[in-house]
């Protein structure tokens, strides 16, 4: 078995211009975003250990509020295609990207409905 760490950002609520729907396709859509990173490790995290050593967690937070504004994304499957391909580029240390998806607008009894993508760095 491996060490291993994973950066993670859970339920961060964000307006989106997404959908395929009439109703979906002029105004932006709340989305409930989550995402881990995992990424190689230090052999050993000291107290003085300094943040270049591992990756900053602001960076998954940048990932998704960064979204182009002005851009529609028709499936929530590009939107966590892009927040995936901005989170590799940002660090060559990241190995694998889990990106979840809720839309937050056809929910009614609190049910979570979206999807779940994860890439590995090709």
């Amino acid at each position: 078995m491996s060490d291993s760490l994973t950066l993670e950002m859970h339920d961060l609520e964000i307006d989106v211009l997404t959908g395929i729907y009439s109703q979906e396709t002029h105004l932006p859509q709340p989305l409930r975003i989550s995402i881990s990173a995992d990424l190689e490790m230090a052999d050993h995290y000291k107290p003085d250990t300094p943040l270049d050593a591992s990756k900053n967690y602001m960076d998954l937070k940048d990932a998704v509020t960064g979204l182009p504004k002005d851009v529609h994304f028709t499936l929530i499957e590009a939107v966590a295609d892009h927040i995936m391909d901005t989170i590799f580029a940002g660090d060559k240390r990241v190995q694998k990207i889990i990106v979840k998806i809720v839309k937050l607008a056809i929910a009614e009894d609190s049910e979570a409905i979206g999807i779940t993508m994860k890439r590995y760095r090709t």
